[in-house]
């Protein structure tokens, strides 16, 4: 091991969550040294990954952009370029880009409790070398799926099709869509961002949904924000606007909770004003689950809804028998013809960015954790991820939690210890184990949920989805010493 390689806080993950975490650590812990190290050859995570036509946020950029960084573009709903051009623009602008490895893959990080210390099995991809980083403490922002490849069902007869099948998350570069026959299975968000989009050159596309999903139109403008711009300076501007957001976005989540019913019959109001009487609304977009069991799907400025208008883009709701040359058969025995099928049906969750974890050794099994405060595991020591928020924007959470682990590493260096671990009380070991993320049934979340650390019914285990009682939770004026976690020296 080279001096050069040992950090005091590792950062696993160049995407928004990693550089709000250096921007933190900055900030915050200026006397602590810190890497990022990210395994793919630009910044940005998601919005470098995926290149579909149409990649766009589902969060408004008021609050998926950082609290220190004004998003001051005019269009709210960004798509994924402007996202992208964002995040460098704030690397460059905080001196965050030379703090960043690229092409660093981490595999594995086991953590010695002798030397307080982890060290992360590291390759670069462009040498093919690997090497060991070392740190006192890691934080890890390397999302929650895998970079490797996305999810797509096992349908009968797939290898028997003649036209192009395509993942949403391996769009080619090349392909070529103008005036070709289009099926898009999903209904999910990159379904209804892909579809409006493939539609401007394609001769048809069909959404084929086994079941729908709820489906809001809003303006991609916020004409709030654009006022306050007019009459106060742009900061001030963006906080107000943020505020409002947030609001906006936790009231509607308890309103789904409190009234489903009243909810799902002003979203379905929303999609008969753009669809019209004579459309099949309760066929095509009126779900069977309350609105926010699953995700709800934003449209901006309807634009999925006029693509429907105008008869460019069908809805098709039903189950694929199997794939045959030429398409797609139906249980119903219809055969929708397609020169390409575009599988929008999902991603495969991963634990901490699919690294090995080990304790002394010994391999840790995340499912067999319990979730501290939504971004630590119990007996895991000097480990902070992040997982956003699925029902309001994923930085507002990773700003917390960035926030928390700078307390955290503060209070270390003040008491002179080495090491910082959820631990167990006894109060706590009858607690119910409860699923990581409750009350949420898409199908990429149950296909994972059993390899996710559980989560109890008191604090601090709880991953609460709330980002008012997270805020609180993890706020200065809770103790850092809360008898939960455990600050330790080296033992000499």
């Amino acid at each position: 091991m080279t001096e050069e390689n040992f950090f005091d806080v590792i950062v696993v993950g160049a995407g928004i969550s990693g550089i709000g975490s250096a921007y933190r650590l900055q900030k915050e812990c200026p006397d602590r040294s810190f890497v990022l190290l990210e395994g793919r050859p630009n910044l940005g995570g998601t919005w470098d990954l995926f290149r579909y036509p149409g990649i766009r946020s589902d969060s408004d950029m008021h609050t998926l952009g950082f609290s220190f960084k004004p998003w001051k573009a005019a269009k709210s709903i960004a798509d994924g370029p402007a996202i992208l051009d964002y995040l460098e623009e704030t690397v460059s602008e905080f001196g965050i880009k030379e703090k960043i490895k690229f092409n660093h893959l981490v595999s594995s990080a086991d953590w010695s409790n002798e030397k307080a210390r982890w060290t992360l099995k590291v390759t670069n991809r462009e040498t093919g070398e690997t090497t060991d980083f070392t740190s006192n403490f890691l934080l890890m922002c390397s999302g929650y799926y895998s970079y490797k490849s996305g999810y797509t069902p096992s349908f009968e007869g797939m290898e028997k099709y003649s036209g192009k099948i395509v993942h949403p998350q391996e769009w080619p570069e090349e392909l070529d869509y103008s005036d070709k026959k289009v099926v898009v299975i999903g209904s999910g968000a990159t379904a209804v961002t892909l579809v409006p989009a493939i539609a401007e050159k394609a001769s048809h596309v069909v959404m084929l949904q086994r079941s729908p999903t709820y489906v809001v139109a809003r303006p991609d403008h916020d004409p709030f924000a654009a006022f306050l711009r007019k009459i106060l300076p742009e900061r001030i501007a963006y906080y107000l606007t943020r505020k409002k957001n947030i609001f906006g976005q936790n009231y509607i989540y308890k309103m789904t909770r409190k009234d489903p019913e009243k909810v799902k019959e002003k979203l379905l109001e929303g999609v008969r004003m753009a669809l019209g009487s004579e459309f099949d609304i309760k066929r095509h977009f009126t779900p069977s689950y309350n609105p926010w069991d699953e995700r709800l799907c934003l449209v901006p400025n309807g634009d999925l809804f006029k693509s429907i208008r105008k008869g460019k883009v069908s809805v098709v709701t039903e189950t694929i028998q199997r794939f045959t040359q030429n398409g797609i058969l139906l249980e119903t025995g219809e055969e929708l013809e397609a020169d390409i099928i575009v599988t929008a049906t999902g991603l495969n969750l991963v634990t901490l960015g699919e690294v090995d974890f080990k304790i002394d050794g010994t391999p840790v099994d995340f499912s067999q954790t319990w979730i501290y405060k939504g971004l630590a595991y119990s007996d895991v020591p000097n480990l902070i991820s992040t997982f956003g928020y699925i029902n309001a924007s994923w930085t507002l959470r990773a700003d917390i939690n960035s926030s928390y682990a700078c307390r955290v590493l503060n209070h270390m260096r003040k008491t002179g210890t080495q090491k910082a671990t959820p631990r167990l009380r006894e109060s706590d070991m009858d607690m119910p184990q409860r699923d990581w993320i409750e009350g949420f049934s898409s199908g990429y979340m149950k296909r994972s949920m059993s390899e996710m650390p559980k989560q109890g019914d008191r604090e601090p285990w709880l991953n609460t989805q709330d980002f008012y009682k997270d805020k609180k939770m993890l706020s200065r004026n809770t103790p850092i010493e809360d008898g939960v976690m455990e600050f330790a020296k080296i033992e000499r």
